[in-house]
């Protein structure tokens, strides 16, 4: 467990990352840093810190800084993001989540540069899930036509959080959108893509199985095995 932390008065955005990083540093571990790195097959460099061990950090900034409006909450994120280390970005949309009253439709803009900034799986479904999913509960009608737009985008990882955005919104999930996505994606052979699309409908199973299965009927057996493997998942 980490020991006790040395708090500094956090005024600014740039205060908070000062802070971050030099935790992150003292927490270095190359050991692991190597092997994170390995798992994610990225060349970004780690520090080596996992999760556990940045809740420390996440929670000193929570209790010690808050955002005074949408220009300081998304220069903070950007801040954080643009640093050296992938824990940096990681706690860059863990603080975007943090910050609740920012998560709204005046921030997709910045929520879409995250996505295809980070390009990978580990920034892309957090922040479809958690922020561009959060954006959709609250504000269907104001972001609809943007997602609309994101399921055909040239860019893989805008069209899996077009289909994660509604992971976990199970009674109230647009099923008639979900499924509209999933058969747009069906045809791809990518399995970013299709294990999105299986992972989003084994999600709404769980509020409408029945529905659910009536929609893989119309492929008469003949799903995508990705899909197939991420709707039967256990």
């Amino acid at each position: 467990m980490p020991g006790p932390i040395d708090i500094p008065h956090l005024y600014s955005p740039e205060d908070v990352v000062r802070f971050v990083g030099r935790e992150l540093a003292a927490a270095r571990d190359q050991e692991k840093a190597h092997q994170m790195a390995q798992y994610m097959k990225t060349r970004m460099p780690f520090y080596g810190v996992q999760k556990p061990g940045r809740e420390h950090i996440a929670r000193a900034v929570k209790w010690h800084f808050r955002p005074s409006s949408q220009a300081e909450y998304e220069r903070l994120v950007r801040l954080l993001w643009n640093q050296q280390h992938r824990e940096e970005k990681y706690l860059a949309v863990q603080f975007a989540r943090t910050f609740r009253l920012f998560i709204t439709s005046e921030s997709m803009p910045l929520y879409e540069f995250l996505i295809r900034d980070g390009a990978w799986w580990d920034f892309v479904d957090d922040i479809a899930i958690r922020l561009v999913g959060t954006v959709l509960r609250h504000e269907r009608p104001q972001i609809s036509a943007t997602l609309d737009a994101w399921i055909v985008d040239e860019d893989r990882w805008i069209r899996r959080a077009a289909l994660l955005s509604q992971v976990m919104h199970r009674e109230h999930t647009d099923h008639a959108r979900l499924f509209r996505y999933c058969r747009a994606c069906m045809s791809e052979e990518d399995p970013f893509i299709l294990k999105a699309v299986g992972w989003a409908l084994r999600d709404y199973a769980k509020a409408a199985p029945d529905r659910v299965e009536r929609f893989l009927a119309e492929f008469n057996g003949s799903l995508p095995g990705a899909v197939e493997r991420a709707v039967n998942k256990r």
